[in-house]
């Protein structure tokens, strides 16, 4: 595949890594000639100084028989331009676009991005996404990762194992017989900060971070077990008034009226903009680092607390101080990928990485195969994938314990209509079902394989 990726940035950059990892033939373009330096140096792609959007600078990289542009540079306006000009002058095929300003997304102008308008094919709002992890992250205590797929019938969960959790030190094939509605697939383990998919005779040790599928329905009974208790928070403190904390207020006012909410936003025209726009927020202008501010917000009293400014370092600093204020839990947005392994010595319970979430919805658009979810998992170490099963799929029709499926890839669920299977060896795969899977990087085309589509599909 020819793939395009305008801007050299954090999104760009990993873009860039990953689908060169897989050998596909991808040109890099930003005006910044130290960042093309950069990249070229470091990954296996072309890299071309200039501006994404100018027409002879996607005709040198070659858009007349690319098979996707994939524009994410920091300006909407450039990501926007540089899809019209593919499809006018080239009629590139594929077309995804970063688009941060939410006016753009309004359900008014949803029309913009028609064919006949702005032909963008797939357009993608890395606030949006981060708002609505942020909202799981709340409604689900104890989980540090949480994604959804088959329209939100299964979830992926990422959970600590601590102390107090009663399956550590037992065999995975006896968590069955020990909690008969523990309906969960163990689909990988991270320890030692390596990622592994474990196999019935491996036991989860305390420090472990897993990952687990189940339907949605079991979730909050899988997270009692890990030693969670389910009770969502009632008293909520928002730090930055921008997109995000903006998003999930709204949100949060919509969905439950007995919810507290504050927010502190350090911008004084910007906490007046939220107080004008909130009806059941409370709005304070003021500093989150100052201590002051935090108390009266009541910081002792507040079950979480969720920094999501335009800073790392605020949002990371200010969590602690919460923390340290008496504060049960913290969630932080962190871009730079660098400070993640320092969260959980910090006390800061959730990072949210916008970066790998971008990446992740734009790879569901460059995965071959009846590939209808995608979600990149420990720095791309994995990714879990929902793939429909057609009837050229190799996986359909015997049981799964027959089906030769490498190490390195694990079903979590199947869905069948209404129904949520969890598998076991003796499942198997019908036409139509769609297949939630954990595969480790360098299995991931071979799911591609399992579930291609032949010529008739298209």
């Amino acid at each position: 595949m020819k793939v395009i990726v305008c801007g050299a940035g954090q999104v760009g950059f990993n873009i860039a890594k990953q689908l060169a990892a897989e050998h596909n033939d991808v040109t890099v373009i930003d005006h910044n000639a130290e960042l093309i330096r950069k990249i070229s140096d470091t990954l296996d792609v072309q890299g071309m100084t200039g501006h994404a959007s100018d027409p002879n600078v996607l005709d040198r990289a070659g858009a007349a028989d690319a098979d996707m542009l994939i524009a994410v540079t920091q300006n909407d306006e450039v990501n926007m331009v540089a899809c019209q000009v593919a499809h006018a002058l080239f009629n590139l095929p594929m077309k995804v676009a970063r688009i941060r300003n939410q006016n753009y997304l309004q359900q008014q102008w949803l029309n913009l991005f028609s064919r006949d308008h702005m032909p963008i094919d797939v357009v993608i709002s890395p606030e949006v996404e981060v708002g609505r992890a942020v909202l799981r992250r709340l409604a689900m205590p104890g989980a540090f990762e949480a994604a959804p797929f088959a329209d939100d019938r299964v979830m992926l969960m990422g959970t600590l194992l601590e102390e107090n959790c009663p399956v550590v030190n037992t065999p995975l094939r006896q968590l069955t017989e020990l909690f008969p509605d523990l309906n969960i697939i163990i689909a990988g383990i991270v320890r030692d900060a390596k990622l592994f998919i474990p196999r019935g005779d491996d036991q989860m040790r305390v420090g472990d971070q897993a990952y687990f599928i189940a339907a949605n329905e079991y979730v909050g009974r899988a997270l009692d077990i890990f030693g969670y208790e389910q009770k969502p928070a009632r008293r909520v403190i928002i730090l930055g008034a921008g997109n995000i904390g903006m998003f999930v207020a709204r949100e949060l006012e919509k969905s439950d009226s007995s919810i507290r909410v504050k927010i502190i936003e350090y911008r004084k025209e910007r906490a007046e903009m939220a107080a004008d726009q909130l009806s059941q927020t409370v709005v304070l202008h003021g500093d989150a680092l100052d201590l002051e501010i935090l108390r009266e917000a009541n910081i002792a009293e507040t079950e979480i607390i969720v920094a999501v400014t335009d800073d790392d370092e605020v949002n990371i600093l200010a969590s602690v101080l919460a923390k340290q204020g008496g504060c049960q839990r913290a969630i932080a947005l962190i871009n730079n990928p660098g400070y993640g392994p320092l969260m959980r010595s910090l006390g800061i319970d959730v990072s949210v990485d916008p970066r790998a979430m971008t990446v992740s919805k734009i790879l569901q658009h460059v995965r071959r195969g009846r590939i209808r979810g995608l979600y990149s998992l420990f720095n791309g170490t994995a990714e879990v994938l929902e793939a429909e099963a057609l009837e050229t799929a190799t996986v359909i029709g015997k049981p799964l314990n027959e089906a030769e499926i490498p190490r390195g890839i694990m079903i979590g669920a199947i869905v069948r209509g209404d129904q949520v299977i969890v598998p076991r060896g003796n499942t198997i795969i019908r036409t139509g079902d769609r297949v939630v899977i954990l595969a480790l990087a360098d299995m991931v085309k071979k799911v591609e394989q399992m579930f291609r589509v032949s010529l008739e599909y298209f």
